[in-house]
């Protein structure tokens, strides 16, 4: 009987193979590290300032530098001391951070770690970017989330100050980052 094996005009060595099998592992592993980008950023294009991101991101429809959240969210959002995913924490302005700064919570760590979304948390070449999945802490003595310690990026490392946080306006529906993030972060 005759052998109807297919047989290919250019056949692969298991060598080769393989290599190619590896090669799209390692892209694959490379992809999962990286933080999901959240559905609601389509259309959002660096430079962005934290506040229309948050806004987006997160579905606060809060107008108005990232200090005036806190006391703009009074009667319209929850707001607490307690992180939770895709609430916005506020952080207070200061001398040198006139218009403060609101960043979205992505996951929580630990009762002391948050990793959060946000924009334009860094000066020079990286003003304006978006950093995903970065590291929060809560430095305050009351484990309350009224200092915090944020990750700069332009230096691999949290920076040195520590920054007055007025807490976390919760929206209303679930933050639609939360599954993406939860299941490829460990």
């Amino acid at each position: 009987m005759p052998s109807h094996r297919r047989q290919d005009a250019s056949p692969v060595t298991a060598t080769a193979r393989r290599g190619l099998v590896l090669g799209l592992l390692g892209t694959l592993a490379a992809c999962a590290s990286r933080p999901a980008l959240h559905p609601r950023e389509a259309g959002l294009s660096e430079p962005i300032a934290c506040v229309p991101y948050a806004r987006a991101v997160s579905g606060v429809s809060l107008r108005g530098d990232a200090w005036t959240w806190w006391d703009g969210a009074a009667g319209r959002y929850a707001r607490g001391a307690a992180p939770r995913p895709g609430s916005v924490l506020v952080i207070d302005r200061t001398a040198r951070m006139r218009d403060g700064h609101v960043a979205v919570v992505r996951r929580i760590v630990g009762p002391r770690e948050i990793r959060v979304d946000h924009a334009n948390w860094a000066s020079g070449e990286a003003r304006g970017l978006i950093h995903r999945d970065q590291p929060v802490r809560d430095l305050s003595p009351g484990n309350d989330w009224s200092r915090v310690l944020v990750w700069y990026p332009p230096i691999g490392d949290f920076g040195r100050t520590r920054y007055a946080a007025r807490g976390f306006i919760h929206p209303g529906g679930p933050y639609a980052g939360l599954q993406a993030a939860s299941s490829s972060s460990g």
